[in-house]
């Protein structure tokens, strides 16, 4: 099914061709009063103004709705169409048709949402850990918000690619490979677990260690000349560092697998290339002994893509990736998801690659920029000692306070299936703390608050999940069966505002995909529980009289599926009891 600002969009573009002869956005939105109707249509302000530039005459906005009005075409779906203020158009929907609809949508596996029509090929850059360091709480909103997007635009049914853009190349692995060898010519067992300390270690060392550095700077050449034994070292390390992430990955519940990485390493052969291309197009120049590029001119910050003794930067890498998923994947839409600060650096990157004429028309680039995480001190997220919070003892953090709530809440329940509904919430605590947050946002992170089971919290909406899937449950021990109902009652208007509020689910999708702002889908999930807990205190369900026995649950199966898979795209589990 067509989601419902669709259908209402093309119904209202056919009036104004008919009643104005022109063609117009008639700027579908849902109403802020409903008690002035359910959708708005908010185009005659501008038809007006646009008319009377033609024609050289004023026309009353409120005349040009009425124009609309008279030729508008909705059937069965308005109950009424009325005229508001200057000009807004508000269409109270039917309950009859949206009855006819909830039932339709308990019949789809999609619950009614049509895969877009025109699907992209869309590459999503996220997460992005560097070798031989460990995951932190900088990962977290990279790794979580990408894949939350990666969830929904393939639900929408775009091809999706996802690409880790690990860094794993550069003259760091120097100083790591020359750590490696001196180690193991000391006969100590190397098993990297700590990874953060071998890194430190060998950084020292370059610092303290002149002949370290001369070995180092030998290692790096060895290495970008593909010296076999060289190359074994740094593909050791490249698979511990993989041995640290990837266990992080699953427990989060992430889609990144090893196939997804695509890191600097990937893209070594391309850089002289990309280079070489950008000077023979003039847009690449000698500056200060460096190769840069002034996209916004010659007294703005360069782009700088070459360093003077001969190296490359991030920015080429970059340039080198983004030619790469454009020319060789086809990408449409290519979308990174990495922090605010490098806002200026994606800007200059986007404009090189276009100017380039390294994209097609069409293509579109996005820097899907988020804000920090802090602590409720209101600075960046760090240890109680001040230190760069590891990811792996946040999540344990998380899970060992979620069991002790879980323990207190759910006392009923196995100790495999508290310590199972621990995992559960926990991880899915801090993952909903985050991605309910407009992205922009800076936030500030409170273990309390996210594990609070009132609010928008992850805990609030699984809680209401298996509370709605219980009813069910009771349903079966009084013998009463339960089949989709054909037709849904909406006579209450408790079960007007939840039925108004599940036939807007696609739309929310839509909008996700194109803001790139899981928040919005938390935040209808969130209306979503309080619309039904609203519902559920006021209609009796199971004690009604058939069919509206039936109707009642045919409202609170759609509610289950669409808290379902509501979570399930933001990649939060919801286990059927708690």
């Amino acid at each position: 099914m067509q989601s419902i600002t669709a259908q209402l969009s093309a119904s209202f573009r056919q009036a104004i061709q008919t009643a104005l002869g022109v063609e117009a956005d008639p700027l579908i939105s849902v109403s802020q009063n409903p008690k002035f109707g359910d959708y708005q249509a908010n185009a005659a302000m501008g038809l007006a103004k646009t008319l009377a530039q033609q024609t050289g005459q004023k026309t009353n906005p409120r005349q040009i709705a009425e124009q609309i009005i008279a030729k508008l075409e909705l059937g069965e779906m308005a109950e009424s169409v009325s005229i508001a203020g200057p000009g807004f158009i508000n269409v109270k929907l039917s309950a009859g048709w949206m009855g006819q609809r909830l039932a339709q949508m308990l019949q789809s596996d999609r619950l009614g949402i049509d895969p877009v029509e025109s699907p992209q090929k869309v590459v999503v850059d996220y997460s992005a850990p560097n070798i031989a360091k460990e995951l932190h709480v900088g990962h977290l909103r990279s790794t979580i918000i990408g894949d939350a997007l990666v969830r929904v635009l393939s639900f929408q049914g775009d091809e999706v690619i996802r690409q880790n853009h690990i860094g794993d190349w550069g003259t760091q692995f120097g100083m790591l490979i020359a750590n490696l060898q001196d180690l193991s010519a000391q006969g100590t067992r190397i098993d990297l677990k700590d990874l953060e300390s071998f890194y430190v270690q060998a950084k020292k060392r370059f610092e303290d260690d002149e002949d370290f550095q001369k070995r180092a700077r030998q290692n790096v050449v060895k290495l970008q000349s593909g010296d076999p034994a060289t190359l074994k070292d740094w593909q050791m390390l490249v698979h511990k560092t993989r041995e640290h992430y990837q266990p992080i990955y699953q427990r989060l519940g992430v889609l990144l697998t090893p196939e997804d990485e695509r890191g600097e390493s990937f893209y070594n052969d391309m850089l002289a290339p990309v280079v070489a291309d950008l000077k023979a197009a003039g847009l690449a120049e000698q500056s200060q002994g460096a190769t840069a590029v002034f996209i916004d001119g010659p007294d703005k910050t360069p782009l700088i893509i070459e360093k003077s003794g001969g190296g490359y930067l991030y920015a080429t890498t970059d340039l080198a990736a983004l030619r790469y998923r454009t020319s060789t994947l086809h990408a449409q839409r290519v979308i990174y998801l990495v922090d605010a600060r490098q806002s200026q650096h994606f800007q200059q990157v986007f404009a090189t690659a276009r100017k380039a004429g390294w994209i097609p028309a069409g293509v579109s680039l996005e820097h899907a920029a988020f804000g920090t995480m802090l602590g409720e001190d209101g600075r960046p997220f760090a240890t109680r000692k001040g230190g760069t919070a590891k990811l792996k003892d946040l999540l344990d953090e998380a899970q060992q306070r979620a069991a002790a709530v879980v323990t207190n809440k759910s006392i009923d329940l196995s100790d495999e299936q508290k310590h199972q509904i621990a995992i559960a919430v926990g991880i899915g605590a801090v993952k909903y703390a985050d991605l309910s947050k407009d992205r922009i946002s800076d936030y500030v992170f409170s273990f309390d608050k996210m594990l609070s089971l009132d609010g928008n919290t992850a805990p609030y909406l699984q809680y209401a999940h298996a509370r709605v899937r219980s009813i069910f449950r009771r349903a079966e021990e009084r013998g009463i069966a339960y089949t989709p109902p054909s037709q849904i009652q909406l006579d209450s208007p408790h079960e007007l505002a939840l039925a108004q509020h599940l036939t807007r689910f696609g739309e929310v999708l839509e909008l996700v995909s194109r803001e790139l702002k899981p928040h919005h889908l938390c935040s209808y999930l969130y209306d979503l529980s309080t619309r039904f807990s609203g519902f559920f205190e006021n209609c009796p369900v199971l004690q009604s009289d058939e069919p509206v026995r039936t109707s009642r649950l045919g409202l609170i199966d759609l509610t289950a599926r669409t808290l379902s898979l509501g979570l399930d795209l933001l990649g939060i589990e919801h286990p059927p009891q708690m």
